[in-house]
């Protein structure tokens, strides 16, 4: 199945949220008007508040279901009520159960059947450097898979992809095609953040390859309190070839069409996920065994 996908390199304003849903309003005017291909269009982590909000997380969180309908009713208000089905992946603040999250709405947006298709819920909160999330959201406890028109698919949210057991969860889990919500700073404007984007380059390709699954990455550009937001968003194939990528530090929609039949192809060559499924139990064994340890 082929599969056309539109990576968002997006400058949010920070802290305001009407103003980024109608910045990702002129972005679904912008694939209609030019006719982009553009089955699932991916933004980045916090894409619709800006990322480093300390205390005003409270201020802009909202629940899925008001996240869905300002999204659906920008969708219709720009293309009209025949809007095309389009699947949309969009980081956010979420208020859920009296508690904040950092997290991931996976949406269909129009078509006859518009709705939430899924939400994830950042596993590993960072709390080294500048970044100190723990303090202002509670982190989520689940990875799951689920189920979109082009096959079954997971999320993650940064900080989650440099822990390789996520992702191992994920393809274990069944996941295809893995989307990932970037908000990744430089730390420095020359070599140093050319080596930021170097490790994510490494962290998506060896994900990619090691499971057998496309890996797409979306990160924030622009600057929030004197810290930059690298871009260099990408799409990696199952091989773990990098299939598109964004320009560093400017906004761009970046496009491109997947084979899920590629999957099947990369496991073949490749069957290291199955030599995994194949030793699971002595590793979950393992697992019990270190956790017996650590009580």
């Amino acid at each position: 199945m082929k599969l056309h996908i539109a990576v968002v390199q997006f400058m949010p304003k920070k802290g305001d949220y009407l103003f980024n849903i109608g910045q990702a309003g002129d972005v679904f005017e912008q694939i209609e008007t030019d006719g982009l291909p553009a089955d699932v269009v991916v933004f980045p982590e916090t894409a619709l508040t800006g990322y480093f909000l300390q205390g005003g997380v409270r201020e802009v969180a909202r629940t899925r279901e008001s996240v869905f309908e300002d999204l659906q009713a920008e969708y219709s208000r720009r293309l009209g009520k025949s809007a095309p089905e389009r699947d949309i992946a969009v980081g956010f603040y979420e208020l859920y159960n009296g508690n904040y999250y950092n997290s991931c709405l996976y949406t269909t947006l129009g078509g006859a059947s518009p709705g939430i298709r899924h939400v994830y819920r950042k596993f590993f909160l960072p709390t080294y450097g500048v970044f100190d999330e723990e303090r202002f959201v509670t982190r989520g406890h689940v990875i799951e898979t689920f189920p979109t028109r082009f096959g079954q698919a997971a999320m993650l949210i940064c900080e989650d992809l440099w822990h390789s057991i996520t992702a191992t969860i994920a393809a274990l889990k069944g996941a295809k095609i893995l989307y990932v919500g970037v908000a990744s700073p430089a730390r420095g404007f020359s070599g140093e953040r050319m080596d930021n984007l170097n490790k994510w380059r490494s962290l998506i390709t060896a994900t990619a390859d090691e499971h057998g699954l496309f890996v797409v990455s979306a990160n924030l550009v622009g600057f929030e309190g004197g810290k930059g937001f690298i871009g260099g968003s990408a799409v990696v194939g199952p091989s773990g070839s990098i299939r598109a990528e964004g320009p560093v530090g400017k906004e761009a929609i970046v496009l491109t069409t997947l084979d899920t039949d590629d999957i099947a192809i990369a496991r073949a060559n490749a069957p290291t996920l199955a030599d995994l499924e194949s030793c699971l139990g002595d590793i979950l064994l393992e697992m019990d065994s270190l956790k017996r340890r650590m009580e």
